[in-house]
Parts: structure tokens; C-alpha cells; sequence
């Protein structure tokens, strides 16, 4: 079959993607940047990248209307905290027109629990795309699951940093708010058997794991399955706001989804019960088996995919990496450094290990502090470290660094700054002729950007010295 998946570049749609290439299907991928999805699929058979953009309705005529299902994996929440139900839903009334004109049979929907009568604005501006993709040209099945626990999933990450970094929590009420997660594994089994089943054509089913827990009895699991000892006390004054806050300091989301999942958390989502484990012949996993398969992902180094590569994990970069690729000449200050390579092989390596656990090889602690004054003034600081400790491709998030070009073969990795500055910064390594080449270029904004560099430069001298030393070494 022809299969379009939306959201091919997404946490779930990398992940769905291999297990329909694996079963003989073309794979139809409308991206808003074809470049970087190369890097991710580059290598594979039977897949067509479109360039398209589902907020520009023109962009679409591109794609092609031989399709026999499609799969609608979008979702805005984190790009703005208070228009993301706008971009959602014109993002589902573009899809709907185009689908509505092509061969389409079936559009698989993955959405969010939405029984409650009292909505947060993510569940309900989930519903109203459900209300907008339903057609009577083509049939419409939708998934809606409650939170998603996998390696590199949001939820997960978060939940990981909160029982990682804080032996005792003074906590929102919130946490006593119940829940049923659902394994990655068991979301992927959903969305794969449905495909081209004719009896869940026009039908609406919630998808959930076998327990009915709160949250704070899922941060204290988690605890358990990693032989920690956790102390949580839930408080009633903590206002939404500071609850995002509380969120955002502690844990490696930013601010705007911080905002948003602070207003979902607050609603409980119990699924309805129903026929559909059987029909699928699915039976989900527990938590806590949950927790454990992510971690053992996590430790084969396997993660495919991660929702801090996403453009909204900073809100810096919108749509597309090569946009940044030609580093600017004039207007400029830089930092230029070159040293003898005496073993190409080892620097490339330590080259591609920079950031996360590595660090960056001189000045960890002046890192540190940057990286805490850019998360004081509502950047990404380190803590979205990176997706593989030795893999890097374009668009990945590094830190506060996002990654623009990357070939090892080539030699050269070309990172663009997502933290809070008063301008524009890249930072380039390249190896031509036997030379190690770093380059650190900054483009100011107006008299505070320029300010700024000459405050910074006495800690570039030293630093920038001490990290191509270190990477050379």
C-alpha cells in the first residue's frame, strides 16, 4: 500500500515509519524541511520526502493523491502556549481538504483522552481536530491514549528528571490527579494493526495500560524500578503558574509546554472500556514494565527518537535548519582557532561526542553557569543533553546548541546557538588538509549584542583554547 505519515519527523511518526517500511509499504512523508528528514532516511527504500507544510494549504498540492491511508500525527501544543489549538486545527483543516481530493480510504488519527467534561485546552483542541478530520469521503479512526511512557517521550523524561534530581518534593496537588499510561510499544502495536481494518473504519477508541494511577504513585514507581528512595508531599497553594515554573527549573522541558501539560494535568484521563485490545490483539504492558524497557533502550543506546529534537524544545527554531547553514561574514565577531590533526579518526570522534555526559572538553564548570543563567532568562540550558552519546544529525537538539550540518565523512559539524542572546551564534568545526578548523561566530543585536561579546570575550580566549586542545588531543 501507499501510506502517508504526517508528523514523519515527529517522536511517534520516526518510529512508526520502520515498522511499515519493514511490512513492504511506500511511505509518503510531507516534511516542512526535506533536508533534515534526509538525514533520517536517507538510507531507506520505498519513502518519498515531500517538502510541505500543512499551515500553508498551497504547499500541499505537491503531495500526491495515489494514497491509501494516511496516518495524522500532528500536534502544535508546545509551539505557543496560547495559539497552539489555532495552529492545530488549521493544520487539520488543510489535511482534511487535501485528503478529501486524493484516493484515500482511511485516516488514522492518534489524539488524547478526552472523557472529562471539564477540558484542558490541549484535550479540547484534541477533540476539535477530531471533529474536523471526520469526512464522509474517507474513513476516520482515532486513537486517543492518555500518557505515552517510552524513552525519549516527553512524560518520561520529565517524570525521570523530577525522581533523578530530587530526593524529597514539596509538589503540586495536581500529582494526585489519576491517569492510565501507555508503553510506546503498545501505542505503535494500535496505530500498525489498524491499518486498512475495515471494522474500525469511522470509529473512536481510547487506548490505555492496565493500571488507573496518579501521578505521584507514578513518580514513585519509577523511584522503585530505579532503587531510589522518594519523599513527595503534595501542597494545595502551588498556582498553575509556579507549577510550570516548578516544572521548567527542574526538569528539561521549556516553559511553553511546561505551561501546557500543567494545564492538562490537572484533568483526569480514564479511558473508556471497550472491544479493541481484542480486536488488535494487543494486551498493554504494565508501568513499571514500561519503565523498564525504556531504560534498557536508553542503556543499548537505541533511542530512535526524542522530543527534545524538536523545534519547539527551544522555540528558537521554527521550521527549517538550512535556513541557518550559511554562517554570516559581515556584521560578525569570531573566534578562530586551528591546530595540527595528528589523528583524524580519533578527533572526528571526539568532535561527535561533544556535550551531553562529555561535556565540552574545557570549562565544564563556566558550561555550567551558562547554561543556568540562559535557563534563569527562559532558554534550554544543558539540560536537554543529547539524543545518542556518539550519533549526531542535522536538526538534533545538543544542549543549547542545535545541530545544522553534520558529516562525519566530510569532517565537519556546524552547531547554531538556541540559547538566550542578544543575537545570533554558531559554532564550526571542520577538518581540511590534516588542519583542525573551530570557528565561533556571532551576529549581534544592536548596541546590547555588542556588549555582550566584549563582556563574554576574556572567557572565549581561555575556553575556546582549552576545547580544541582537549578535542585535538
Amino acid at each position: 500500500m501507499r501510506i502517508l505519515v504526517t508528523g514523519a519527523t515527529g517522536y511517534i511518526g520516526k518510529r512508526l515509519i520502520p515498522l511499515l517500511l519493514n511490512d513492504g509499504h511506500t511511505i509518503i512523508c510531507p516534511v516542512r524541511d526535506k533536508k533534515r528528514a534526509l538525514n533520517y532516511y536517507k538510507n531507506q527504500k520505498n519513502i518519498e520526502l515531500i517538502e510541505a507544510d500543512f499551515l500553508n494549504g498551497h504547499t500541499l498540492n505537491a503531495i500526491s493523491k495515489d494514497i491509501d491511508v494516511a496516518y495524522y500525527l500532528i500536534h502544535s501544543m508546545s509551539n505557543s502556549a496560547k495559539e497552539f489549538h489555532v495552529l492545530e486545527e488549521k493544520c487539520a483543516f488543510n489535511f482534511k481538504r487535501y485528503a478529501e481530493n486524493s484516493q484515500v480510504k482511511q485516516v488514522i488519527y492518534l489524539s488524547g483522552i478526552t472523557n472529562d467534561t471539564k477540558l484542558s485546552k490541549h484535550l479540547l483542541s484534541r477533540k476539535n481536530v477530531e471533529n474536523t478530520l471526520s469526512s464522509n469521503k474517507y474513513a476516520l479512526t482515532t486513537f486517543k491514549a492518555g500518557i505515552i511512557v517510552g524513552s525519549g517521550s516527553s512524560s518520561f523524561e520529565i517524570i525521570r528528571d523530577l525522581v533523578e534530581k530530587l530526593p524529597a518534593m514539596i509538589a503540586p496537588k495536581w500529582l494526585n490527579t489519576k491517569t492510565q499510561p501507555l508503553a510506546i510499544r503498545d501505542v505503535l502495536s494500535f496505530l500498525h494493526k489498524a491499518l486498512d481494518k475495515k471494522e474500525l473504519y469511522n470509529t473512536s477508541y481510547d487506548i490505555f495500560g492496565p493500571e488507573i494511577l496518579t501521578y505521584k504513585e507514578m513518580l514513585l514507581q519509577f523511584a522503585g524500578v530505579r532503587k531510589l528512595k522518594r519523599t513527595i508531599i503534595t501542597v494545595p497553594v502551588m498556582t498553575p503558574k509556579l507549577s510550570s515554573y516548578w516544572l521548567y527549573f527542574v526538569t528539561s522541558t521549556s516553559y511553553k509546554l511546561a505551561s501546557s501539560l500543567v494545564n492538562s494535568m490537572g484533568v483526569e484521563v480514564i479511558g473508556k472500556k471497550s472491544d479493541i485490545n481484542k480486536i488488535l490483539d494487543v494486551n498493554p504492558m504494565s508501568y513499571k514494565e514500561a519503565v523498564k524497557l525504556a531504560f534498557k533502550k536508553i542503556e543499548q543506546n537505541s533511542i530512535i527518537s526524542s522530543w527534545k529534537d524538536s523545534y519547539v524544545s527551544s522555540g528558537k527554531l521554527k521550521n527549517y535548519v538550512h535556513e541557518f547553514i550559511n554562517v554570516p561574514e559581515y556584521g560578525c565577531f569570531k573566534d578562530f582557532k586551528k591546530r595540527k590533526v595528528t589523528n583524524k579518526e580519533r578527533t572526528l570522534n571526539n568532535i561527535w561526542a561533544i556535550g551531553g555526559d562529555t561535556g565540552w572538553y574545557y570549562g565544564t564548570f563556566l558550561w555550567k553557569i551558562r547554561g543556568f543563567i540562559d535557563q534563569i532568562f527562559g532558554g534550554a540550558g544543558l539540560r536537554r543533553g543529547r539524543r545518542h552519546p556518539t550519533q549526531l544529525n542535522a536538526g538534533d537538539a545538543l544542549d543549547f546548541w542545535r545541530v545544522i550540518y553534520a558529516d562525519k565523512e566530510k569532517g565537519k559539524l556546524l552547531l547554531y546557538a538556541e540559547m538566550v542572546l542578544p543575537g545570533e551564534a554558531w559554532l564550526e568545526f571542520k577538518i581540511e588538509d590534516g588542519i583542525l578548523y573551530q570557528t565561533a561566530t556571532f551576529r549581534p543585536h544592536g548596541l546590547a549584542g555588542r556588549l555582550y561579546w566584549y563582556a563574554v570575550m576574556p572567557f572565549h580566549w581561555f575556553v575556546f583554547n582549552g576545547m580544541i586542545n582537549n578535542i585535538n588531543k
